[in-house]
């Protein structure tokens, strides 16, 4: 590149290591053979925008690469490939694209293949170029997959599906898998990561309508948060206060005085 361009890459990465490499790239992808109007080219000002910029130019990868972003950072081509319903060579094609593009890494021979995206901001820059109600769908296709065809996965991880149910808006699977996950974690004495769970399917059943199946469900819930309340910081704690003064309410909303 000329002079004049490489200082004002210097000038706009600020020395950032991933954004001068990424930068150069998308610089590099958007000339014609280098000569001195390479200069004049306009730079995207952020990563961000420099890594959208590198995507766009690849539609085929693009495509690909706002799938595997929905599924996490690393993903396998089983998973992408009953996920994406693309043609076989669409696929590959977007595949190969996005690893010789230096955006992921590949291990393994397709369709053993994992893929992995070479920076988190790579995965986030593919994922939020997707339309809301695109994503949404996404995430439903995907836990519905795991869910059919990946049983173990959603008996070992339920918080995985948790989290598609809840990018996709399906609130009361959502919350049954939050819940799974918690149950999960608290018997395996992993006490912080139970309460994390439990207080997502909170949260999420609270949103449901009002019935006497939801306070009772609710009160499953904040009773089992209150024990791993009591787990993590003890009986006095105003968390585990708080977790059972709630629970108490819900015993005299559904009547069940027994709880």
């Amino acid at each position: 590149l000329p002079a004049g361009m490489l200082e004002r890459i210097v000038a706009q990465t600020d020395g950032v290591p991933l954004f001068i490499e990424e930068l150069t790239k998308a610089v590099l992808e958007g000339a014609s053979p280098p000569d001195a109007a390479v200069s004049a080219l306009p730079i995207p000002s952020t990563l961000h925008a420099s890594l959208i910029a590198r995507l766009d130019r690849l539609p085929v990868a693009k495509q690909v690469a706002q799938i595997g972003a929905a599924i996490g950072r690393e993903f396998s081509h089983e998973l992408l490939a009953a996920v994406a319903e693309l043609p076989e060579a669409a696929l590959e094609q977007g595949l190969d694209e996005l690893v010789n593009a230096g955006l992921a890494f590949r291990r393994g021979t397709p369709p053993e293949a994992t893929y992995t995206f070479k920076h988190a901001l790579v995965q986030d820059a593919a994922y939020v170029s997707l339309l809301r109600a695109t994503r949404q769908k996404l995430h439903a296709r995907i836990a519905k997959v795991l869910e059919e065809r990946w049983s173990d996965v959603a008996a070992t991880q339920p918080e995985l599906l948790a989290h598609h149910f809840t990018q996709a808006g399906l609130t009361e699977r959502a919350a049954d898998y939050w819940q799974k996950a918690g149950e999960g974690t608290f018997r395996r004495s992993a006490v912080a990561e139970a309460i994390g769970h439990l207080t997502r399917s909170i949260a999420l059943v609270r949103t449901l309508p009002e019935s006497r199946a939801r306070a009772e469900r609710e009160l499953h819930l904040q009773t089992m948060l209150g024990q791993a309340y009591i787990a993590r910081h003890g009986h006095a704690a105003p968390e585990t206060a708080a977790a059972f003064a709630r629970a108490q309410n819900l015993v005299e909303t559904v009547g069940e005085v027994s709880q």
